[in-house]
């Protein structure tokens, strides 16, 4: 698949990432601000990070805000959708990539740890996409882009509750695809596996010789497959796996 976004391409599209402090979210803000478009950088921690990918940017010559909130809270999650759209328009982008990734050993994940992980990783996608499908629909265009995880299809390293909110936002990604086609809507779910971020780094059994290719994967990798899938609008419904083949052979 081929990026095909030069710098014009998304004058005047308004883009929310979350999680876009650091890491995979962080990458695919920049990416999408090389294509020309606004960026709202959704954040939960990391105000200082935040600001400085804002800023970065910013340099870049186009607008971008900072915006703080905790998507474990329905309310902070619409809010920042609300946030984001008055400070910069109404969002034509979504990149739902906030998450949390927390191992514990299979004892340990009782029902309200597993209801936090899909809260945070599964429910706010969900509030998001909710909050800023109304403005896409009166433009008949939007893209809403699912940050997942091979996880859904293996299991992964992290854990059960982790894999569940994985594998049901393909799922939440599969009916807004299927319903909002017809309206220039497109929903497609990019799912990474082993990508060198911080949170990768916290966990003891990712390892690189898991990955057929031998490494881990960068974020700029992912961010390259998430823009492809703005610029395209036949491309809907799919889940695209950047995971240096390990779900193939598994």
């Amino acid at each position: 698949m081929s990026a095909k976004i030069d710098r014009m391409e998304l004058r005047g599209k308004v883009a929310l990432v979350t999680g876009a402090s650091r890491g995979i979210g962080r990458a695919v803000a920049l990416r999408l601000a090389r294509a020309a478009a606004d960026i709202a950088v959704g954040f939960s921690t990391g105000l200082v990070q935040a600001e400085q990918t804002a800023g970065e940017i910013r340099r870049a010559g186009v607008r971008a805000v900072a915006l703080g909130a905790n998507l474990a809270d329905a309310d902070q999650a619409t809010r920042l959708a609300e946030a984001a759209s008055k400070a910069l328009g109404e969002i034509d982008i979504l990149v739902n990539n906030a998450g949390v990734a927390v191992a514990r050993p299979i004892g340990e994940i009782d029902a309200e740890f597993f209801d936090e992980t899909l809260r945070v990783n599964l429910r706010s996608a969900f509030l998001l996409t909710q909050a800023v499908l109304p403005a896409m629909r009166r433009k008949r265009w939007g893209r809403i882009i699912f940050i997942g995880s091979t996880a859904a299809n293996v299991g992964g390293i992290v854990g059960p509750h982790y894999a569940a909110s994985k594998a049901a936002m393909v799922g939440l990604m599969h009916w807004y695809a299927a319903h909002m086609a017809a309206e220039g809507i497109t929903a497609n779910c990019v799912a990474p596996a082993l990508i060198d971020t911080e949170m990768l780094h916290g966990n003891a059994a990712a390892r690189p010789e898991r990955i057929p290719v031998g490494r881990f994967g960068n974020c700029e990798e992912v961010a390259d497959i998430v823009a492809a899938l703005v610029a395209n609008g036949y491309v809907t419904g799919q889940t695209i796996n950047v995971n240096g083949g390990l779900y193939p052979t598994s």
